[in-house]
């Protein structure tokens, strides 16, 4: 960062604690709320899902070969192929917008199109068939059946724009980057694979959510979820101690101490802010909630767009987004800007935000910003019309 960046960060920070009215009742309020955020945030989501994201972010770095990742998801891989890889990733990946933040960094920093990687950035908050089946449970099948197809194709638009709107960048970028000719030393795919497969398969059981029904298939899911969990665990350091050297397993702990390094200090402050400004679910923030519920009634592009940047600033962990619209559509939000919030809210956040500039830099953030709130709006004012 530079001298004249860090004195703007500094005078800013200073005139926002100089004149915020600290004894106001609001004020105590959302720096608890603040606070509260943050606790129930390193709770409930840094030991169990963003830790094994930063171990599974430095195997792709140290695991998986740059040929690999550049063949499938490589700005000259074929984009049938390329897409389809990123855009399915997320029915997999039951993470939050944070969570994916590690991975997105390791395959781009590896090699991967800016396109797939911004396609697999969105994906995989926006995608999950948790979120799509509980979407639908709650809030009806066509809100369901929305999400899940304005998701998967917002997830390739923004991919390809990307792509277009930055193809001079990208080409240098490509160029620029050394890819070492394979010497034979290097591990089979399907040993580098089933390292990643059994730390994902760990961070998807680890996280499952409680199902609200006693009976039926995710009941019984969640009911092994610690058995699977642990068999997934010991199952990848069994064969990370036989496959792996001792050089490359240090190695690959050092990648990992990296990113977690890149990401845990912005997320903090991200869920800091968010939770002053915005609040946790069921709490305000300094923004009251019924300007909110105001502000996207009815289905105007306002309020579409309105609900498309709340969404993209305010924090959600995974599947908390649903009865939270649950409580805004019983407060007169309307049908179009529910779906703006559900494609916009969970693939971005503040904290989001933060980290993502320091892997694409300011500009291709904001455009990727501006692409989902964007998208998300039309797609609102298109389902709140039909």
């Amino acid at each position: 960062m530079s001298d004249n960046k860090k004195f703007t960060l500094i005078l800013i920070t200073f005139l926002f604690f100089y004149f915020i009215p600290a004894d106001s009742p609001r004020v105590s309020i959302a720096a608890s709320e603040a606070l509260a955020m943050l606790h129930e945030y390193a709770r409930q989501h840094v030991l169990l899902c963003l830790v094994p994201a930063f171990f599974i972010a430095g195997a792709i770095s140290v695991f998986i070969s740059q040929q690999s990742v550049m063949k499938y998801l490589g700005s000259n891989a074929k984009k049938f192929v390329s897409y389809s890889v990123a855009a399915v990733s997320g029915t997999v990946l039951a993470v939050c917008s944070c969570t994916v933040l590690p991975l997105f960094a390791g395959i781009y920093t590896r090699g991967a199109g800016i396109g797939p990687a911004t396609a697999f950035l969105y994906s995989g908050p926006a995608i999950n068939v948790l979120a799509i089946i509980l979407t639908a449970r709650v809030l009806g099948f066509e809100m369901g059946l929305a999400r899940a197809v304005g998701a998967i194709l917002f997830s390739v638009v923004i991919g390809l724009a990307m792509s277009i709107i930055f193809r001079k960048d990208e080409e240098k970028r490509q160029e620029a980057i050394a890819v070492p000719a394979e010497d034979g030393t290097s591990h089979p795919l399907w040993q580098s694979a089933s390292v990643m497969a059994g730390m994902i398969c760990f961070l998807i059981f680890a996280n499952l959510a409680t199902p609200k029904a006693n009976i039926g298939f995710w009941a019984q899911l969640y009911k092994v979820k610690w058995i699977v969990a642990t068999i997934s665990i010991s199952f990848t350091a069994l064969v990370i101690k036989k496959w792996f050297s001792a050089e490359e397993r240090s190695e690959w702990y050092s990648a990992t101490w990296g990113y977690a390094l890149q990401v845990l200090p912005l997320l903090f402050a991200g869920v800091l802010i968010a939770g002053f400004l915005l609040g946790r679910p069921g709490h305000e923030g300094i923004i009251p909630g019924a300007y909110v519920s105001y502000l996207v009634g009815g289905n105007s592009i306002f309020s579409n767009f309105f609900a498309s940047i709340v969404g993209a600033f305010m924090y959600f962990a995974t599947l908390t987004e649903v009865p939270i619209l649950q409580g805004l559509l019983g407060a007169g939000m309307g049908k179009g800007p529910a779906l703006a919030l559900l494609l916009a809210g969970p693939a971005l956040s503040l904290p989001n935000m933060l980290v993502i500039r320091t892997v694409l830099g300011t500009k291709k953030t904001v455009t990727y910003v501006i692409l989902v709130v964007l998208l998300s709006t039309l797609a609102g004012i298109i389902y709140g019309n039909l």
